[in-house]
């Protein structure tokens, strides 16, 4: 579950969940203990994920892929995240699961008026929270076939996730993980949102430092083994505009071009990062359901 980025939190109503005076505050890095607990909840993340691409076709609505994967989080132990999730702007969020639909960037709310159809394009974004640490993820799904042109955006904006990912290792900074994603994504023509980031996470779901999906070499905090982050990009077909729904919680493309989002949760490492989300299984569904 994405954050908003401390710029626009100070002048625009859109999704903050965090103070955005803690991008200044102190991060903390995990102990091996620690990341491997966050593997665990990462893991079941992506099982969950995995575990509702076969519900995701025609017909479904995403009310009933919210009951899907509440079931399944708490059946194997875990608490999801994102259930009453708090929002200074509005509500808490009312379901277990993030599920956005096309032009819908980020959270958007599981409902039973949203009926999946061909064609169609949805972000899923999961949280849980096991053994007292928190897990993070999101992949973007086809609904049946989609055009050769939504492909391309989901392509991409899966590629610029690794090519962020790539740029996690101690002694890189932050800048060095948004200009990965930002100039992939922008050499082909796409939007990248700008009010939106990813963060760091452990025993909350959002801590410091925020990770934004653009930016310059060698600015922002530094990084360092023991630090755990997710990396999200989100990336529009057109221009990279967006708008808050007045639900208070989804953030739509304003030109209302569909919109892509992965996300993994990563911990870095001495020389090289490690990812500790997982879409193996997911991308195994989808070739067996080609």
């Amino acid at each position: 579950m994405t954050v908003c980025s401390t710029r626009a939190a100070r002048v625009a109503a859109t999704s903050l969940h965090i103070n955005p005076d803690t991008i200044w505050m102190e991060i903390f890095l995990k102990t091996e203990d620690e990341i491997e607990l966050m593997r665990k909840a990462n893991q079941l993340v992506g099982s969950t994920l995995a575990h509702l691409a076969r519900y995701i076709k025609p017909g479904v609505s995403t009310l009933q892929l919210d009951t899907i994967a509440e079931e399944y989080i708490r059946d194997n132990g875990a608490t999801p995240t994102f259930k009453n999730f708090p929002n200074p702007y509005g509500n808490p969020f009312p379901a277990s699961i993030c599920t956005s639909v096309n032009g819908i960037v980020v959270h958007g709310i599981p409902n039973a008026k949203t009926i999946l159809k061909e064609g169609d394009i949805i972000s899923i974004d999961c949280g849980t929270l096991l053994n007292g640490f928190n897990g993070d993820s999101a992949y973007t799904f086809c609904v049946g076939e989609v055009s050769a042109e939504v492909r391309q955006l989901l392509q991409t904006t899966k590629e610029a996730l690794y090519k962020g990912i790539a740029q996690a290792v101690p002694g890189h900074h932050v800048g060095d993980i948004g200009h990965a994603v930002q100039t992939h994504c922008e050499a082909q023509g796409y939007g990248v949102v700008r009010e939106l980031t990813g963060h760091g996470i452990g025993r909350k779901m959002h801590e410091p430092p925020q990770v934004p999906n653009y930016g310059s070499r060698g600015t922002g905090p530094q990084l360092k083994a023991g630090m755990c982050i997710a990396i999200e990009p989100m990336v529009t077909m057109g221009a990279r505009n967006v708008v808050l729904l007045p639900d208070k919680w989804s953030v739509f493309a304003r030109d209302g071009k569909p919109a892509a989002h992965f996300e993994h949760t990563i911990a870095i490492r001495k020389g090289k990062p490690e990812i500790l989300s997982t879409f193996e299984e997911i991308e195994q569904i989808e070739r067996e359901l080609k």
